[in-house]
């Protein structure tokens, strides 16, 4: 289950302020370099021809954005970054230890279609990866929240019912995700991508 409401409009109870003791940013999209650990990984590499990229937008946050094609067996676009978080006043912890966190919220704007955060425990190129799926309204600012619960483990696209949870997982890769035949053009904006500290947050 994920938890949406639109930025400027009534928050649901537990909803907060971003603290950076309490919720430290995963990616905060302020400015340009903070795509720069951001790379394209779509069905090209298997053949395909689906393209994206993560880019700067001047007003101050980042836009996923390309084009998903079905042409020789394609139909998935994604982009990934390693996780280097903030601490200390500088990019200096590689991976995020997970444990005492319920969820991650991110702040969007979509376009109707449906996206997948994406989640890795290690630093490999292929692998398990935990895919949790979200639907922003188009058009509008909304904050979206992840339970950690509810991210579904799989390898190239099938389930992996027997892998690890991700509760006390250290987090390495994160990644955006669209897939489920949604071909054409598409764009998510994205502001950032925070952790939630407890059960209640994550509940919403």
């Amino acid at each position: 289950m994920w938890v949406r409401w639109r930025v400027g409009g009534r928050a649901p109870p537990g909803a907060h302020a971003h603290n950076p003791a309490m919720h430290p940013a995963l990616f905060h999209f302020d400015r340009p370099e903070s795509v720069a650990t951001w790379s394209a990984i779509d069905d090209r590499v298997m053949g395909g021809v689906s393209r994206s990229t993560l880019r700067f937008d001047p007003a101050g946050h980042a836009v996923f954005a390309g084009t998903v094609s079905a042409d020789n067996n394609g139909g998935f676009a994604s982009v990934r970054s390693a996780v280097v978080w903030q601490a200390g006043g500088g990019f200096d912890r590689a991976g995020f230890d997970a444990s005492g966190y319920g969820a991650i919220e991110l702040e969007v704007r979509g376009d109707g279609r449906r996206y997948k955060l994406a989640l890795r425990t290690d630093r490999g190129f292929d692998g398990v990866n935990y895919q949790a799926a979200f639907e922003p309204p188009a058009g509008l600012w909304t904050r979206v929240r992840l339970a950690l619960a509810d991210f579904r483990p799989t390898w190239r696209g099938r389930p992996v019912p027997d892998a690890p949870s991700l509760h006390g997982a250290r987090i390495e890769q994160l990644g955006l995700m669209i897939a489920d035949r949604q071909f054409g053009g598409f764009e998510l904006a994205v502001r950032g991508m925070w952790m939630l500290r407890d059960s209640a947050e994550a509940g919403g």
